[in-house]
């Protein structure tokens, strides 16, 4: 069975290419194809055990995932946290900064820089709710997606959780890019899918006299776990 994986950022500047060819067994898994990498020539020392992620089909895998003939494979390097990479994601209690995150996708080559501010409105204050552990990662996905995609030069986007009073940020995207319309095509695709796909849901909060009044906003379920 003969797949593609392809390499990205650090991956992909350190290993001179932009993917590998891998010649595996009937019934591969992801371990295979980590270990198959590792095995090439100038490539063996960027895998190393838990260093890297690898996504078939666009979505993270564990070790034991099976792989077959056709898929999508990918190598994914450190997302979130990190000041260097090409993408940065976070879920946060903590207030949000437009110029910190702006300074992230900062890069020599990028000629346009779109950043999207979502804020509370209407309402008090809006109480978000997320599966921190999935929306994260999912989070670092998407805005990878749209990296390669668009042709970005990075991408970050950071989300609230807990209590987000009235004009105060909830959500901010930022990316750069050589050219405008890639930024502004990257930035919203990227708001976009992290609003219908990161498992994070919202409360909308009011202060009465009599005490706070509160009611979930409705939604869908993620579009990943529907199509």
């Amino acid at each position: 069975m003969a797949v593609r994986v392809r390499l990205f950022a650090t991956l992909r500047e350190r290993a001179g290419r932009d993917h590998v060819d891998l010649d595996l067994g009937e019934r591969a898994t992801v371990a295979d194809a980590l270990s198959a990498v590792s095995a090439l020539d100038g490539l063996a020392d960027l895998v190393p055990r838990g260093s890297v992620l690898m996504a078939v089909n666009r979505e993270y895998a564990s070790a034991d995932t099976p792989v077959a003939d056709g898929d999508e494979l990918a190598l994914i390097p450190p997302v979130s946290g990190g000041e260097r990479g090409t993408v940065h994601a976070c879920v946060t209690s903590e207030p949000l900064s437009l110029e910190r995150l702006t300074q992230l996708v900062s890069r020599p080559g990028a000629g346009a820089l779109v950043t999207f501010v979502g804020t509370t409105r209407d309402v008090d204050r809006l109480d978000y709710e997320a599966y921190a552990e999935m929306a994260e990662p999912r989070i670092a996905a998407i805005l990878a997606d749209c990296v390669v995609d668009h042709g970005l030069e990075a991408a970050a986007a950071e989300h609230r959780v807990g209590g987000v009073a009235i004009r105060e940020a909830s959500v901010i995207v930022a990316v750069s890019a050589a050219h405008r319309a890639e930024a502004f095509a990257g930035a919203r695709a990227a708001i976009d899918r992290i609003k219908a796909e990161a498992p994070i849901w919202k409360k909308e909060v009011d202060v009465l006299p009599e005490g706070e009044r509160a009611r979930w906003v409705d939604g869908e379920l993620p579009r990943t776990a529907v199509d």
